[in-house]
Parts: structure tokens; sequence; C-alpha cells
């Protein structure tokens, strides 16, 4: 698969050690996607985001995402300067598991790398080495890699533009086959925040989306003729994060909302406010940066 700037999109089923030309420059807002297995014998592998390639001295590695197998399991991530280590970042989350196939994706952001792994948000690690620094990959120990590829999602939107609390006008109002898309980033010690899709005629909240970052907690509602509704909690996963980058995309169906964070199916909400078409307004509030609002 050859990508549109000719360059090989994806690597299938490289030998390990692999160590390979990452030939673009990163960008915010672009994604490593690998996929592999886990043998049964596992103890440790580790992918490595290098400055260069050489052995001797050692190159320095950005970002070295290194998960271990020792009892319950642990990830470290590090940075290799001048052929020294930093200080180790431990997460006790274990998301690897012996003889399971994995997703991981790394998420270039402009201060930090964002790491999810099987489709939910595993960690966060501030640059320690500028990323535009990166231009080799390398992935050692214990672990079958499928596929890496290198997934470009155009510019990111720079800087907060959009002011919190936040009030806008939709382009179009509300119908089946509409979407809203909001990118934004957690605050580093939320406690929640809150969208809310309404009807600029009255107050009536069409749908209200509020994520308890401190309890994780996802609560739904509509607010009709004055009074709140019943309260919607249920979801498979918290999607959200401390400090986390975000595109929630809400989806307008004929009977229902459907949200997605990140790519991934988050819930869906039955209309209780049957006039879509009154549904012009788009309020933000809370423990939020906002970057980016869309609608189509």
């Amino acid at each position: 698969m050859m990508s549109l700037d000719g360059l090989p999109k994806t690597i299938s089923n490289p030998i390990i050690p692999y160590v390979g030309t990452i030939l673009h420059e990163l960008v915010p807002g672009q994604l490593i996607v690998i996929h592999g297995t886990v043998p049964d014998d596992a103890d440790r592998f580790q992918v490595d985001l290098q400055c260069g390639s050489s052995i001797k001295p050692r190159a320095d590695v950005a970002f070295h995402f290194n998960p271990r197998f020792k009892r319950s399991g642990y990830i470290v991530c590090n940075t290799l300067e001048r052929e020294k280590w930093g200080w180790e970042e431990i997460t006790y989350e274990m998301p690897f598991q012996k003889g399971k196939s994995f997703e991981i994706v790394i998420m270039i952001l402009k201060d930090k790398f964002q790491v999810s792994v099987n489709k939910k948000h595993l960690l966060l690690y501030n640059h320690r080495i500028s990323f535009e620094k990166i231009n080799t990959l390398g992935i050692y120990g214990k672990v079958q890699i499928k596929t890496i590829e290198f997934v470009s999602k155009g510019e990111m939107p720079g800087g907060s533009e959009f002011g919190v609390p936040y009030v806008g006008k939709l382009d179009t109002a509300l119908h089946p086959g509409r979407t809203v898309a909001i990118r934004g980033e957690v605050d580093k010690k939320p406690k929640s925040f809150v969208i809310n899709l309404k009807s600029s005629d009255s107050k009536d909240i069409a749908l209200h989306l509020n994520p308890r970052v401190k309890n994780k907690v996802f609560v739904r509602n509509s607010y009709l003729c004055d009074s709140w509704g019943e309260e919607e909690k249920e979801v498979d996963n918290f999607p959200f994060s401390p400090g986390m980058y975000f595109e929630l995309i809400i989806f307008c169906d004929t009977h229902q909302f459907k949200v997605a964070v990140n790519g991934v199916h988050t819930l869906e909400y039955k209309h209780r406010f049957k006039q879509l078409e009154k549904i012009n307004e788009l309020e933000i509030t809370g423990d939020v940066q906002l970057l980016d609002v869309r609608s189509w």
C-alpha cells in the first residue's frame, strides 16, 4: 500500500529486532499504529522512537516504551540521552497479555506522546527530546509484529483559540445524518466538563454530556420543560483521563445520538427532545481546553 506521497504506509511482518527509518517528518497529530502478538514466553519487549540508528555511541531514544511481564506486569517509559537513561515513568495498568494480540497507537502531540492500547487510553509521556529529532523506529525483545503503520491525520489545530465556557451556533441545525466534532484536551487536574446541544429559543438541552473525570462516571441527560430527566450512566469504558487529547464525535441518527471518543464508539442516547431542527447551539464548560469545533 503506497500513500499519495509515494512512501510505504504499512510495514508488514518485520523481523524483530526491527530498526527502520521513518521516512517523513513526524508532526503533531500523527499516529504510529502497531499490530502484533505477545508470545507465550515473553518477558519484555520495547518500542523505541529513536534519533538515528547508531549503536556506538548509542543513538538517543526520545521515547522508550517497554512492557515487562514480571509478576502482574507493568510498563516502563523513559528517554535515553547521550547514552544515559533519565528517570523511569512506570504505569502499572497492563493491557498486554501473553499469547494475545494487541494494537498500540502512539499519537504525537505538540508537548507529549499519547498512547492507547486495544482502543483504550493508556498513558501520556511529556517530550524530553524534541520530537522533530525522531527519525527511526526500533522494536526489540519478545514480540511478534504483524504491521506497523504511519497514519497522518492532517495538521492539528494549534493553540486554544476557543475560550471555555464556549457557546457557539452550529453551522446548520441538526437533523439525521449530521455530525458535531469537538477536539480538546482534558485539564491536568479535572473534576468534570460538560457538552450541551441545545435550542437557542428555549432553555431546553437536547443532549447533556457530562464526563466526571475524577469519579470516572459519564452522565447523559436532557433538560426539558424546566426540569432534568433521568440520568443515563452506563458505559463500557470511561474514555477520558487527565491531560489527554480527545476528538469527540456526536453523530445525529434518526432515533438517537451516537458518541465516539478517539475513534471508539462510546455510547448511544435516544432522542428525548424530538424537534431536532431546533437544536442549533453548542455549549462547552468545565475542566477542558477547547481546540476545535466543527459540524457538517
